[in-house]
């Protein structure tokens, strides 16, 4: 027994060598598991130069905007070594033959309106569709889809002939009365209803709440991220409508939005500048710039909320 013991002893033990080898081991592993460095720097090289190719048009209409009109159009652009100054921006702002002030407040309306309608359609219709038991809530819903999948170019005809007929081409009702309402926006505002419990409209009702008090003391609250999502989003659509304000107020200068007076400042009696149309353009990007930058976490959160029940 003795001789045993004596025979495996030895073997059992563990020298200084062999547990710094183990390490060692251990350790090779462990960087063998994580990712090389020369594939991270592949990476993020990767990524810079995809952020500047899909950057590089939005650098090129801010800084062109402060650049001379013979610095912009030679080849290449001088961007980065030429002299700068506001003279674009301030001719742009104040253009006499399709001035931007106006231009921009007329924007400002159709957007603002155009999202308080969103929202008031919307979040209507969504907790009619949701807490309203009545067999015609998914013909109805499906019909609100079938709106989504109609091209907005099948319905621009039928519309301006509509608002024609009503006497109103020549007013700012024109530019948001056929946009409203939005069915997409039902879609959205009925996937974040649909998390609510039953039980909770239950209780409710036993506690003597109306539906009123139920959707704008409980539901809307709950469902922010949701509210915030869409009125981003429809604020983005009314703001970034180009098509149907240069067809109805084609004749009228002074309704004009911002997208259209742009366009217009190519025809400004001087011939194309340049310069001068990406200041435009800059100034019509500086708003919805900074809505996306501040909502970001709130739209990503709203459309999130509103795809998972």
């Amino acid at each position: 027994m003795t001789d045993l013991v004596e025979t495996t002893g030895p073997a059992l033990r563990t020298t200084p060598a062999t547990s710094a080898a183990a390490t060692a081991t251990r350790r090779r592993k462990t960087r063998l598991d994580q990712p090389g460095v020369v594939a991270t720097i592949a990476t993020y090289l990767g990524l810079a130069i995809a952020a500047v190719v899909l950057l590089f048009p939005v650098l090129l209409t801010v800084v062109g905007g402060f650049l001379p009109e013979g610095q912009l159009v030679r080849q290449p652009p001088g961007l980065f070594n030429g002299s700068y100054s506001f003279d674009n921006y301030v001719a742009a702002w104040h253009e006499a033959v399709v001035p931007l002030v106006p231009a921009f407040a007329n924007s400002l309306f159709v957007g603002v309106l155009i999202m308080v309608a969103h929202l008031v359609t919307s979040c209507l219709a969504a907790y009619a569709l949701v807490f309203i038991s009545t067999p015609l809530r998914r013909p109805i819903f499906w019909l609100f889809m079938a709106t989504i999948m109609v091209p907005y170019e099948a319905i621009v005809v039928p519309n301006a002939l509509f608002i024609r007929s009503l006497g109103l081409e020549n007013s700012h009702w024109s530019l948001v009365l056929p946009f409203l309402a939005n069915g997409f926006g039902v879609f959205l505002m009925r996937q974040a209803f649909l998390q609510f419990p039953k039980e909770l409209h239950q209780a409710a009702q036993i506690d003597g709440c109306g539906p009123v008090r139920f959707l704008f003391t409980i539901v809307l609250p709950a469902t922010r991220p949701s509210l915030t999502a869409l009125a981003v989003w429809s604020f983005l659509q009314g703001w970034n409508m180009y098509f149907w304000p240069l067809i109805i107020s084609s004749s009228n200068n002074s309704m004009n939005t911002l997208q259209t007076a742009v366009f217009a400042l190519k025809a400004n009696g001087n011939g194309t500048q340049h310069a001068l149309v990406l200041a435009g353009v800059t100034i019509t990007l500086i708003p919805t710039l900074l809505l996306v930058i501040f909502g970001q976490r709130w739209l990503v959160r709203g459309f999130m909320a509103g795809a998972v029940k």
